[in-house]
């Protein structure tokens, strides 16, 4: 579906619009737009946090940490029984591994198989924001979800089929992170739709805290029926993947126009009135529109096309801030997929966690991004000043993982300190740069007419950024067999880059502020637009 054509109205609101015998206002719809797309990515993250939680069942240390307590007999009737049996064979399965991923290497092919994913979700980011900005939105996004949770469903059925070849696990991944690859274009391009760039920051900070959230989730689901089985920790997150799917096809309205709203001002966030005769108009609409129209109110799209990727490539500030998020999402995905392994073998007051409490632990560096993503996005509200508010946190960045890495081991209380600090500056200026900033760009005001580039924007930034996040955890599989020293010492120069790539920014920013102005300061990007 092009948009040149009517796109029809989601089908739960219309049952909604039916049993209410009248339409949402604007105010109400936004706040539903934003809970969707919020449960929509949290699921996406959610999927992808099981391959960290069971990399220690996969590929146990076979060295100091003592073996797993055995399980009770607890038999079931079939067809539960040979699902959820916890034999006291599980746990000596458990104390080997799962080949090909344990002995010799077992760490370099987790880390493959991470980069597989990852590498297939940066590629497939370019063809699905290009798509994202030509096709419906909520079709486009209900069917990434539905597949994505499919094949990360299938590589959990490895366990049960007994599978072993290590070509069906990195074919599994290579697929989900594909289908993985039309969540973030199309929920930026969303949001972006139904909101202005006031406040974009402080709202999409919050927003963004679905990524935590959905990491927090992810690792309580995988680490909660691990005991059952490492297959169900990707079974049922991929499920809840599917269902996220149903909830999007029943109640997304991509656009204000496919609930029976003008088109929205992308600066003030206005919507405004059309007329072939007459000038655009910017108009407030805070009342219920009634309405019982099965499409849209017969908006339509004649002059709204999607851009280029080279052209979306020329915006002013799109390059830096994409080589930027290469780093910052190397930093980022390397805490994402190996943060619970490194919990589990390493000593915190003297002692290893089991897998399951690692597993639980590790969110508390998600809940650290959560007001990392909200205070990032206040402060570049506040003094308008992206590109200054991503490079300080990622110079911050720098020691606070250095402080977790030398002092984490000191005590629980002093690791989980430490460690949310971490995800706070870590997390703060890829929530910033992969929201804010995205949509910022994607309604540049290099962009004339009625272009739509959000999608095709985001899908540059992340899918560049994505390219990094396969890098890390790659490097990480390596690295660790040297020590864990040199690991934290890859973050620091992937934080000290992506904060040196947005340096001329930085000065165009701060030139501003003092009253030094240039022609070229001023077609920067992060002079905001946001006047």
């Amino acid at each position: 579906m092009t948009l040149g054509s009517k796109r029809k109205t989601p089908p739960g609101v219309q049952l909604l619009r039916r049993i209410r015998g009248r339409n949402w206002s604007p105010k109400t719809f936004r706040y539903v737009i934003l809970l969707i797309t919020f449960i929509a990515y949290a699921c996406y993250h959610a999927s992808r946090k099981p391959s960290s939680i069971v990399k220690s069942v996969l590929h146990p240390e076979p060295s100091t940490k003592p073996p797993p307590q055995a399980h009770i007999i607890n038999e079931r009737p079939w067809p539960l029984g040979n699902v959820f049996m916890k034999e006291e064979a599980d746990a000596n399965n458990e104390s080997k591994g799962w080949e090909p991923f344990n002995g010799k290497g077992g760490t370099s092919r987790l880390g493959e198989i991470d980069v597989a994913f990852l590498a297939c979700y940066s590629i497939g980011m370019y063809v699905a924001g290009h798509l994202g900005d030509s096709l419906d939105l909520r079709l486009f996004l209900t069917w990434g979800m539905i597949g994505s949770g499919f094949f990360v469903g299938l590589f959990g059925m490895g366990y049960f089929w007994n599978v072993h070849a290590f070509w069906f696990f990195l074919v599994m991944q290579m697929a989900a992170g594909l289908f993985q690859a039309t969540g973030w274009p199309s929920v930026v391009a969303v949001v972006g739709n139904w909101f202005g760039k006031r406040k974009r920051g402080l709202i999409m900070g919050i927003w963004n805290a679905h990524t935590s959230v959905g990491n927090i989730c992810g690792s309580l689901i995988a680490a909660g029926v691990l005991q059952y089985g490492w297959g169900w920790s990707f079974i049922a997150p991929g499920f809840v993947m599917s269902l996220g799917g149903v909830l999007v096809y029943l109640f997304l309205a991509a656009y204000p126009e496919d609930v029976g709203f003008p088109d929205i001002n992308s600066n003030s966030g206005k919507f405004i009135k059309r007329n072939r005769d007459i000038e655009e108009e910017e108009i407030s609409v805070e009342a219920d529109v009634e309405g019982e129209e099965s499409e849209g109110s017969g908006f339509r799209y004649e002059n709204k096309k999607s851009v280029g990727l080279l052209q979306a490539c020329m915006i002013p500030g799109v390059i830096p801030f994409a080589l930027c998020l290469f780093f910052s999402k190397l930093v980022a995905y390397t805490f994402l997929y190996w943060l619970p392994f490194y919990l589990s073998q390493t000593t915190i007051g003297g002692e290893y966690m089991s897998v399951k409490t690692a597993g639980n632990l590790s969110t508390l560096f998600d809940v650290g991004g959560i007001v990392g993503g909200i205070l990032a996005g206040y402060i570049s509200d506040k003094f308008k000043a992206r590109a200054t508010t991503a490079a300080t946190f990622m110079y911050a960045a720098i020691p606070a993982m250095l402080v977790y890495h030398s002092y984490g081991g000191v005590s629980q209380t002093v690791n989980i300190v430490l460690m949310m600090v971490a995800g706070l500056f870590v997390n703060g200026p890829y929530a910033l740069i992969t929201t804010a900033v995205s949509a910022d760009l994607g309604t540049h005001k290099s962009l004339q007419g009625d272009s739509r580039a959000l999608a095709t924007v985001t899908a540059i930034i992340d899918g560049t950024g994505s390219a990094g996040a396969a890098l890390g955890p790659l490097l990480t599989g390596f690295l660790s067999t040297l020590g864990w020293e040199p690991v934290f010492y890859m973050l620091v120069v992937g934080a000290l880059c992506a904060g040196l790539l947005l340096t001329r920014l930085v000065i165009a920013e701060i030139r501003e502020k003092l009253g030094y102005v240039d022609e070229a300061a001023a077609s920067e990007p992060l002079l905001n637009d946001i006047r």
